[in-house]
């Protein structure tokens, strides 16, 4: 079992270049037992690619898992923001 649950979903827009990315990853284990991280990117709104790495260690996949996170900061990926609305909960009058 996994010691702590791994999950991050970025995204990269700029609308000058008319860019709109996402990028995923978790952790997760196989059936096997083994720590499996699933990565998966690509335009916001389509399903993207999906690649998938399995170790033996659980530190390893963590390793990896933190390593791409520095480099999709680096990038400009940020986690993604919710919009701004009105509180229609509100009373009136």
């Amino acid at each position: 079992m996994l010691a702590q649950p791994y999950q991050l979903y970025v995204e990269r827009r700029d609308a000058a270049r008319n860019m709109a990315r996402f990028y995923a990853m978790s952790i997760e284990r196989t059936l096997f037992g083994q720590a499996c991280l699933i990565r998966r990117w690509g335009r916001i709104g389509a399903y993207g690619q999906t690649l998938q790495h399995s170790f033996d260690c659980e530190d390893e996949a963590v390793q990896l898992f933190l390593e791409l996170l520095r480099q999709k900061r680096d990038r400009g990926y940020r986690p993604k923001r919710k919009p701004i609305s009105s509180d229609s909960s509100a009373p009136e009058g």
